[in-house]
């Protein structure tokens, strides 16, 4: 009989929820240690301040999620929450015109993050193999000759001292406050290699009441800069969520920054380059304060590059590398991150010598598109203050930027690009879609065409939707 192997998991998000559920798999038990105590119930918990803005399941990660716990979109969609066609159930001024709205196959999932996070919980915590400990700060992994034992604890509210619980594989997933490279720097690692691209941008949220005729099947709408301009950035965004709610957040990069309180939220979202947020907003009813929030750079720890690295240990999540939000790629991330180790372990046959290193390589492999995609666009704000070593953020092609400005383009237009843009931008598909020949047809049309002016000049509402703007 072989001994039981027990993993630990650093942190009850989502991406810590989603990696118990894939280690499970491969181990005897595993406990998920949070210095929050959860909620019983969808509801916000003081650890996930950004919980009270918007937030996006790209179709991409919601199949991901499905994948390692069937069901949970249907579960979503049941308790409310909206399943957003895309571009069909999107009225969107991007940076590049209105888009046109296509039928596609891709889609986003809009909720309450608390919703979302309760959702996955209490399905990840219906199987025996996984325990939840709760209101319990981590003091750090132990470590003893290159393998990681186990973690000390602290119960948070001081009822004991430290304890140490052993494990055979422990995954950081504490989010954008993770200590692990503190950690790291204790046991003698050499630096980690850190990116951050910082646009400065601020965003500040609140929710509203729907009005009447709106509660069900509205689209997300959203207004967007244009990072071209060499103007601080601007946008304001609408998405419904369960309960016949709204959640609009307003956003400028540096030098433009919204509000903090109610005084101006409304004025900043009907200020951008169109009105058509602050226009819905003024028939619905807020039903709480404004939230801002400061924590949006982009920030990537090269975790894989690390020599030695610690056997048994992985970083994943917001703790390896956290996003813009208002690219709304951080859960689906999360859930690719957790297929990628999930799919070491399978590859591996278990808990191997020499598994945390590849497996740490794979998750970083997976977020590296949508590393891309949030940078790229954020580096052209002025005042983005950048330190990448990254040759394609330090040094961009010319041509490389004027071919994702074409691409852009044509997918306000062309059915073809926009569904390879929408399986990018969700992250269902490989930033080398974007150079399918369909796509590359139809850019080549476009840049041999005469400039002319935007296809669609107006906002794409359908009769229904105009009638809330009087129209």
């Amino acid at each position: 009989m072989t001994d039981s192997k027990r993993a630990v998991v650093l942190g009850a998000g989502l991406a810590g929820m989603l990696t118990a559920r894939v280690l499970a798999d491969h181990v005897d038990s595993v406990t998920v240690v949070d210095r929050d105590t959860m909620p019983d119930g969808p509801y916000l918990r003081k650890g996930l301040p950004q919980a009270r803005h918007a937030h996006l399941l790209m179709s991409g990660g919601a199949r991901a999620v499905d994948g390692l716990l069937p069901g949970t979109t249907e579960r979503l969609l049941a308790a409310g929450a909206h399943r957003i066609g895309l571009p069909a159930d999107v009225v969107s001024l991007t940076a590049y015109g209105w888009q046109q709205r296509f039928p596609g196959t891709q889609f986003m999932i809009t909720c309450s993050r608390e919703l979302l996070d309760w959702t996955v919980r209490t399905s990840v915590l219906r199987d025996r193999r996984i325990t939840l400990l709760d209101g319990t700060d981590v003091l750090g992994p132990r470590v003893r000759a290159g393998r990681v034992t186990g973690v000390a604890l602290q119960p948070r509210d001081g009822s004991a001292g430290p304890t140490e619980l052993a494990a055979d594989f422990v995954v950081d997933s504490t989010g954008r406050g993770s200590p692990a490279k503190k950690w790291l720097a204790e046991l003698g690692a050499p630096a980690v290699r850190e990116e951050t691209v910082d646009s400065g941008l601020r965003y500040s949220s609140r929710v509203f009441r729907a009005p009447a005729g709106a509660e069900k099947d509205f689209p997300v709408v959203s207004v967007y800069p244009d990072h071209r301009s060499g103007r601080p950035g601007q946008s304001a965004v609408l998405v419904p969520i369960e309960g016949g709610r709204w959640i609009v957040t307003v956003s400028g990069t540096r030098g433009a920054e919204p509000p903090n309180g109610e005084e101006g939220f409304a004025a900043f979202a009907g200020a951008v380059r169109h009105p058509i947020v602050g226009d819905l907003i003024a028939a619905a009813k807020p039903v709480t304060e404004v939230q801002g929030s400061r924590s949006t750079h982009n920030r990537r720890l090269h975790y894989e590059q690390v020599t030695p690295w610690p056997e048994g240990f992985v970083v994943l999540g917001d703790a390896l590398a956290a996003f813009n939000p208002v690219y709304g790629h951080g859960m689906s991330c999360a859930a690719h991150s957790a297929l990628a180790l999930d799919g070491e372990l399978r590859r591996s046959g278990g808990l191997v010598p020499h598994l945390a290193r590849r497996a740490q390589r794979a998750v970083s492999a997976a977020i590296d598109d949508a590393w891309i995609l949030a940078t790229t666009q954020d580096l052209g704000y002025p005042g983005c203050r950048a330190e990448v070593t990254d040759a394609r953020l330090a040094d961009p092609s010319p041509a490389g930027r004027q071919f994702a400005d074409l691409v852009s383009t044509a997918a306000l237009s062309e059915p073809a690009v926009a569904a390879a843009t929408m399986e990018v931008t969700t992250l269902s598909a490989p930033l080398t879609r974007l150079r399918a020949p369909e796509v590359v047809a139809a850019v080549q049309r476009l840049a041999a065409r005469p400039a002319t002016g935007p296809v669609v000049s107006e906002p794409p509402l359908r009769k229904d939707e105009s009638a809330l703007l009087g129209r």
